[in-house]
């Protein structure tokens, strides 16, 4: 066993989703676009012709596919985001005495995860709540959710942008590790819409909107109907530039438009995908490899769900010519990208169908760079 390895014993004993009622085709995001491009060339028309302005250029629902994969997602609300006058969703503002969008949308799922693994709050000692976006600074959703299911312990916010869900799972691990506490209750809130530019021609298709949640604890208190035992976990980050959210409350102090040009969503996504891809793959190889395994005796990959292409590589560099979707599962077709909750939507819907003594590795790849994976094997309970 390598320094880095936990003892074993540490199990997940349910997962949750949660998937918002409203969904947006391609061709919705694309009319919308095309009809604001339209509007902005045709009123900045001198500008443009001058040199002054770019002309807003148009889209198709053929070069969104070709480019990521993607087909549709879900948003918590398509009021707003569709509308070539507004170009951003509508969500009412919610007093500080009722419950936050998020934390609304993370309990969801969370209750979800808990009838999963046969769990009631009062076993729970421990919440942690990990998204790419916050919609608050304090207090935390975690400690917002926790009240809300009336469990008594601890809870607390992270943010590692896509990693955020792998992320946090391992802190999960590494507390019940520590003996910090026995169960921890992991949620992943993605309220990803509200920070798209629908104006960006090469980024308003990219994300959407859910919730998951997982549930983590000892084996010998785990009596849901199956589990996922946690083999190892693997962290890397290093710095890039490559994906960047500017948006904060220093925006202020700089005298600065909080929601001008580059502080939303933005990549380089050809810088991205050939600097991602190789790391993530010798990532995933190398930690299999230290426990004492090869990528081949993985039955099944849930890999981070940001783009096709990048998942594809990533799967032909682990699996050669056994590589599939049955391996590698995909979800992004219908939920896009939803930041750091892709490859947990991905373990709750392809999991339960492989037989007790399989393997599997749950990985994330994003913002920072950061890389998150944990190794699974499937026990009887």
């Amino acid at each position: 066993m390598s320094e880095f390895q936990m003892p074993r014993g540490i199990v997940i004993s349910g997962t949750g989703l949660w998937t918002p009622p409203d969904a947006i085709s391609n061709e919705e995001l694309v009319q919308a676009l095309n009809a604001y491009a339209e509007k902005y060339n045709r009123e900045n028309a001198d500008a443009i012709e001058s040199g002054e302005l770019q002309a807003k250029p148009y889209s198709s629902a053929e070069f969104i596919e070709k480019a990521s994969g993607i087909k549709s997602r879900y948003v918590v609300s398509k009021e707003g985001i569709l509308d070539p006058e507004r170009m951003r969703p509508y969500l009412p503002a919610r007093g500080d005495d009722e419950l936050s969008l998020q934390a609304e949308m993370g309990l969801k799922a969370a209750k979800l995860a808990l009838e999963k693994a046969n769990k009631k709050p009062e076993d729970i000692d421990a919440v942690i709540v990990g998204a790419s976006y916050l919609q608050r600074a304090y207090p935390a959703i975690a400690i917002e959710i926790q009240a809300q299911l009336g469990i008594d312990g601890f809870a607390f916010d992270m943010e590692v942008a896509c990693s955020s869900a792998t992320f946090s799972l391992q802190r999960a691990v590494d507390t019940i590790s520590g003996g910090s506490a026995k169960a921890v209750l992991v949620i992943n809130p993605e309220l990803a819409s509200p920070q798209v530019d629908y104006t960006d021609r090469d980024s308003h298709f990219i994300f959407g909107d859910v919730a998951v949640a997982s549930v983590v604890e000892r084996r010998e208190t785990c009596s849901g109907e199956s589990a996922w035992e946690v083999l190892g976990t693997k962290a890397k980050t290093l710095f890039s530039n490559n994906i960047r959210s500017n948006f904060g409350y220093v925006a202020r102090a700089e005298d600065s438009d909080p929601f001008g040009p580059g502080k939303l969503f933005r990549q380089n996504g050809r810088k991205v995908f050939k600097e991602v891809c190789p790391m993530a793959a010798s990532h995933l190889e190398t930690q299999v490899e230290e426990l004492g395994m090869q990528p081949a005796a993985i039955d099944r990959w849930w890999l981070h769900q940001a783009n096709i292409n990048m998942n594809n590589l990533i799967a032909k560099k682990l699996m050669g010519d056994e590589a599939s979707t049955e391996r590698a599962p995909v979800v992004l077709d219908r939920y896009a990208n939803t930041a750091s909750a892709g490859s947990v939507i991905a373990f709750n819907l392809h999991s339960d169908d492989l037989p007790v003594g399989s393997k599997g590795v749950i990985c994330s790849f994003g913002a920072g760079y950061s890389i998150g994976s944990l190794a699974l094997e499937k026990i009887a309970v």
